[in-house]
Parts: structure tokens; sequence; C-alpha cells
């Protein structure tokens, strides 16, 4: 079994566009899917992934609602949707509310999209309100291929925020994306702090994730592959050349992700 804690689809009307100006701004990213629904639910059965968990974000207040209802409208067996607040909208808190009456489990955050420092004082109110409602929070982390430095969601960063909240954290992209050695100095130890390997193959040196492997609890590692910018089959691939024992890989490719989910 595995299930894929990170990954994205698009409202069909809006999947075309969005995959083209998405791949363009990142230097020309070659999609796996068309965007849409159905074709990741292809490329899952294609790579024999039993579920996916999709991340949306909302990247202004206006789009908040319509991005929601998108996430909510995606609940089924195979997927579990991830919701997503504008931190400056006026109505996060009571989309929040409506996100935890629809049963979301979780809420995914973009600071580069965003607009925002992960650690800016501003964001905290949100962040205890994710937590107090019971929600997984998802934040891209490190480098991100559409925006240029200063990037908003470091290491250091995120450990502050981290280590001031109790619910689950996921920092995507093996802790943060092209950041090893500030990963390895700020957030391997922090227990609350989870690690998805998403787009890892073909950025991620395999040296590099073996420190990681390493130093982090093996409890606390997600596999994720940010489809469509990667297919799921190639981070098994990668996860599979690590040396890890069965139990190991069982814990990766979907027990840590069924005990934090709650689906065991």
């Amino acid at each position: 079994m595995i299930i894929d804690f990170h990954t994205h689809c698009f409202p069909e009307k809006i999947a075309k566009k969005t995959i083209e100006k998405l791949s363009f701004v990142s230097g020309g990213l070659m999609p796996q899917t068309d965007g849409t629904e159905n074709g990741l639910l292809s490329l899952m059965e294609s790579d024999k992934i039993d579920k996916s968990v999709v991340l949306s974000i909302a990247t202004n207040a206006n789009q908040q609602t319509k991005v929601n209802d998108f996430a909510i409208s995606l609940k089924g067996d195979r997927i579990i949707p991830f919701g997503s607040v504008f931190p400056f909208s006026e109505d996060w808190e009571s989309e929040l509310y409506r996100l935890k009456e629809n049963g979301i489990k979780g809420i995914k955050l973009h600071p580069d999209y965003q607009q925002f420092f992960v650690d800016d004082e501003r964001l905290f109110p949100i962040y205890k309100t994710i937590e107090r409602l019971g929600f997984i929070l998802v934040f891209h982390a490190g480098e991100d291929f559409g925006f240029p430095p200063p990037y908003k969601a470091t290491p250091e960063r995120l450990r502050k925020v981290v280590s001031l909240i109790e619910t689950p954290v996921v920092c995507a992209h093996w802790g943060s994306l092209l950041m090893c050695d500030d990963v390895l100095k700020y957030l391997c130890d922090v227990d609350n702090c989870y690690f998805d390997t998403a787009f890892g193959y073909g950025t991620m040196p395999k040296a590099r994730a073996l420190e990681i492997l390493e130093k982090k609890d093996i409890n606390k590692i997600l596999f994720g592959s940010d489809s469509p910018w990667n297919a799921p089959s190639w981070d098994v691939n990668m996860l599979k050349t690590m040396g890890l024992s069965c139990e190991e890989e069982e814990k990766i490719f979907y027990k840590n992700a069924e005990k934090l989910l709650g689906l065991e």
C-alpha cells in the first residue's frame, strides 16, 4: 500500500491554464498529468498509489472560498483533500471552521505564493486556530522554483513556528527544498515536525537523503511525490535505493500517513 501525502489537482475548467502557468513560472517543469482530478486518479492507477492527499492553496482572498469548495468536492475513497486559507483575508477564521465542519483534515499554506514569512507574528493567531481545531498543517518549505530569494519558509524560520504549536506540522520537500544542511541543523530533532518526500527525485542527492533518514525519526517521514510535477513512481524508486528495511519502507509509504490521518 502507498499513500501519497503531497499531490495537486485543479478544477477542470482552469486545470490546463493553471498547469501551463505554473510550468512556465517554474522554468518549464513538465507535468505528468493534465492537472485534473481524473488525471491524478489515472496516474495513481498506473503508479500503484492507493490514496492521495490533495493540497490546495488559496493565493488571494477572492479565491479562498472557491478553492475550498473544490477541496471539499474531492472527498472520496482515494482522495483526501486539504484546504487552505489566505492569511490576510478577513474571513480566514470562519473559513477554517467551515472546513472543519466539512470533514477536512488539514490545511496547506505556501508562504511564497501567499506572500508571508512563516515566522511573521501576524500568522500566529491562524496557527493557533489550526491547532485548536485539530488540523494537520502543511507548509511548502525551502526554495521554490517559481520564486527568487529570500525564501519565506526556511528551516530556521520553520523551527520557530513548529516549536510554538502542538498540532502536527508537515514540512514539505524533505523538510525544505534544496536546504538540506539547515534541515539537519534546525528541524530533524523537532518532535511534532514531519517531512514529506515530495519532489525529491531529481532534486535530493541520495547521500543527503540518507543523512536526513539517519537523523530524523523514521515515524515522521511521509511519502510524497508533488504530482503532477513528479510521477509517484519516480519517488518510490528513489526511496527503494535507500537500503531501508521492509518495516521502515512500510512506515514511510503508508503507516505513518495512516496514523497521522486517522485511517488506522
